[in-house]
């Protein structure tokens, strides 16, 4: 089986993919392509599925570069293949021959692009790094580059849907204490006391405040769809041990 690489036209005619699960080498619960090298997954497999997803786009597989993401608001300007991964959620580059590569299992990964500047970006924006800023971050770092925000696309790939993200009145509090406003991305849950909440528009306000040209969300549910998509939070009602993690690539 080949990879499925979704991909979206605002984009173009940059490389760049939001990978699905199908076309890799691990077995078991990671089964497909799973890209994350901190899973408990075969070495040997997760090495072939990045070195798949590197060949697929024309890049070297050491130009395949990624961080060691911890939900925060820490952007990498990236020149050249990175040694060690430092500790961040986003990068940005207007290198040619860089790949940046955001790991998910239903928070957001986002893909920049300013065409005209030749600067891109990537983020992992689970709800903690979107609330701490990691989108605004990401258009700052590029903005640093020569982009401009009136200039920049971005694209949100599969994540997990609202209609599949119970949450609990804490957290519906802690949106509501920064942004009374926020109250629009929760509907109430079908048990007493929970909330859905809408990752993805989240997402996509934070990033159109910022003033970013063209915000979309490619509409693919992680959670929902197990076929083609790894879920952090599927694997913990099922109480797995372990998950497999999707990968997203935009190049120059």
């Amino acid at each position: 089986m080949g990879l499925e690489i979704l991909t979206d036209n605002s984009l173009a005619p940059l490389k760049h993919g939001f990978f699905t699960r199908k076309g890799g080498a691990s077995s078991g619960v990671f089964e497909g392509l799973n890209c994350g090298q901190g899973s408990a997954d075969q070495g040997d497999a997760v090495s072939l599925n990045r070195a798949r997803v590197a060949e697929s786009l024309e890049l070297a597989h050491e130009a395949l570069v990624s961080v060691h993401q911890v939900h925060s608001p820490d952007v990498v300007t990236v020149t050249a293949p990175l040694t060690e991964k430092p500790k961040a959620d986003a990068m940005v580059t207007r290198t040619a021959g860089l790949g940046l590569a955001i790991l998910t299992a239903d928070c957001e990964p986002v893909l920049f692009a300013d065409h005209e500047a030749g600067v891109i970006g990537a983020a992992h924006a689970g709800w903690k790094g979107a609330q701490g800023g990691v989108l605004e971050a990401t258009v700052d770092a590029m903005e640093a580059l020569g982009a401009k925000a009136e200039n920049i696309t971005a694209v949100i790939g599969p994540c997990i849907s609202q209609r599949a993200y119970e949450v609990g009145q804490e957290f519906f509090e802690q949106f509501m204490d920064e942004n009374a406003d926020n109250s629009r991305y929760f509907a109430r849950g079908a048990t007493p006391d929970k909330f859905q909440f809408d990752l993805p528009s989240y997402g996509l306000a934070r990033l159109r405040a910022r003033g970013v040209a063209s915000a979309s969300w490619t509409r693919h549910c992680t959670y929902e769809d197990e076929a083609r998509f790894y879920s952090y939070r599927r694997t913990t009602h099922r109480d797995e041990k372990d998950y497999g993690r999707l990968i997203s690539v935009i190049r120059l």
